[in-house]
């Protein structure tokens, strides 16, 4: 037995841990369920806990340039000190609740190309090896986020990436130490005034912040045009977005023609900051939308907006080890 120690203590003969998920599809704010399910190994052993946490493809600024990296965002624990017998079995059922402010990976079933995020879990064995198991999870958009990303693609935007970016945005409360951006190439009329367009939400239970930044590329000047809208989940279903974001990016491109910025809605990217500038003035919408339009499903959203595939090797190395990505 003492034998099998030591050598528990380099990780052989020790305990396995897989980890099934019931909910592997969930929204900002969702439940995500399943079980852990170990089996002892060589000897007994003394569990310290067991511990799931988030993971995800990150953005980070190094120097003059950036580089990836997985990061855990979410961290909670599942079980405390416990010992399991040698080749015993044990289950630990478990219900997490997920930010609000999760990322968007998938819609429709069909992965954002540029986003990837799992399920973590974490094997505490007092004198041995921590061993760990890693799962994909999809977080798909709130009803909220899926009616505005429906409106760019029925104005003609195209989908062409998703990112984290390590950082705050300023000026927005943020519970998380990244954010999201969802690039689209401009189309029609917005083709060749507009560089692309980047569209970040901020979720909360009470609802979204939507922040909308635009690269001009025409007219007198260049730069930024950051959009920022507030708004409740329940305002947003009610919300005609198609015909708010035309409105908004009409202005920039009528004045961008005309040969001059337009000082409502120019602002500055900090992002060698960690910071995600607005200038002074904003956009906000707390009310009702302009239309009564019904909530958008996703067959629209799946059909122009997707693109790509999950980058598996993102957590490549991760599994039986511990995280890399702290904040």
């Amino acid at each position: 037995m003492v034998f099998k120690r030591m050598l528990g203590a380099f990780g052989v003969g020790a305990p396995s841990v897989d980890t099934v998920l019931a909910t592997p599809r969930v929204q900002p704010g969702g439940t995500l369920s399943g079980e852990v399910r170990l089996k002892g190994g060589d000897f007994d052993a003394e569990i310290e806990h067991v511990t799931l946490g988030l993971v995800a493809r990150v953005e980070f600024e190094h120097g003059d340039g950036e580089h990836a990296g997985a990061g855990e965002f979410f961290r909670v624990q599942v079980s405390g000190p416990f010992l399991l017998r040698q080749g015993a079995e044990r289950t630990i059922p478990f219900e997490v609740g997920v930010p609000w402010e999760a990322p968007i990976s998938q819609i429709g079933g069909q992965p954002l190309h540029g986003m990837a995020l799992g399920v973590r879990t974490e094997l505490a064995i007092a004198k041995a090896v921590d061993k760990g198991d890693l799962d994909e999870v999809a977080v798909e958009p709130l009803p909220s986020q899926l009616r505005i990303l429906e409106a760019l693609l029925q104005l003609g935007f195209a989908f062409k990436s998703a990112d984290l970016e390590a950082g705050r945005l300023y000026g927005v409360r943020q519970e998380l130490p990244f954010y999201q951006e969802i690039e689209f190439y401009p189309a029609g009329r917005y083709a060749g005034v507009l560089g692309e367009l980047e569209v970040t939400f901020v979720a909360d239970p009470a609802g979204l912040e939507v922040v909308l930044e635009a690269d001009k590329r025409a007219g007198r000047y260049s730069g930024d045009a950051i959009g920022r809208f507030t708004v409740s989940h329940a305002d947003a279903l009610r919300t005609d977005w198609a015909a708010e974001l035309d409105r908004w990016l009409s202005g920039l491109a009528s004045h961008a023609h005309a040969g001059f910025a337009h000082g409502d809605h120019h602002g500055d990217h900090h992002g060698h900051h960690g910071h995600h500038g607005y200038g002074h003035h904003e956009q906000h919408h707390g009310g009702p939308g302009l239309g009564a339009v019904a909530a958008a499903g996703a067959a629209g959203v799946v059909g122009g907006l997707v693109a790509g595939e999950i980058v598996e090797e993102i957590f490549e190395g991760d599994e039986d080890e511990g995280g890399d990505g702290d904040w």
